[in-house]
């Protein structure tokens, strides 16, 4: 009986959450912001830094549209500008500090036709994701 426990937990998963849905949870199709350590700044230089983003697990990911949003402090003279899978942080930084910041990744995954149910369907787990970065300038 107890060999058979971990099974009957398995097949009961799928009859209260669907196949499918729990495929796509295990394959991990999610949004996902790189790791990027922040260069130091320095108080009317220049400053460029780059994030790149992707769908994890998903060699279509550019099929999907992305929407960046950033809560918390940049520092004043530095601007976040969005070029598709690559989100720039540039400017000439105006005050000295360190600024911490969130970036949120947010994204539209296209739509499958499933032909079984006449219907669309999204084919992913999560939409979103988020990741904490900070700059110092001097």
């Amino acid at each position: 009986m107890k060999k058979q426990l971990p099974f009957l937990l398995f097949l009961t998963c799928f009859v209260f959450t669907g196949c499918k849905d729990y495929l796509d949870c295990i394959v991990n199709r999610r949004p996902e912001i790189h790791d990027a350590t922040f260069k130091d700044g320095t108080i009317g230089v220049y400053y460029y830094q780059e994030v790149t983003t992707e769908i994890k697990n998903e060699p279509r990911d550019n099929d999907y549209g992305y929407h960046y949003d950033v809560y918390g402090n940049l520092p004043d003279g530095i601007h976040m500008f969005a070029n598709y899978r690559t989100v720039s942080f540039e400017g000439t930084p105006e005050v000295a500090g360190t600024f911490r910041f969130t970036l949120l990744l947010y994204v539209d995954p296209p739509l499958s036709y499933d032909y079984d149910t006449d219907q669309y369907e999204e084919v992913m787990c999560s939409e979103s994701t988020s990741k904490e970065f900070s700059i110092t300038i001097y």
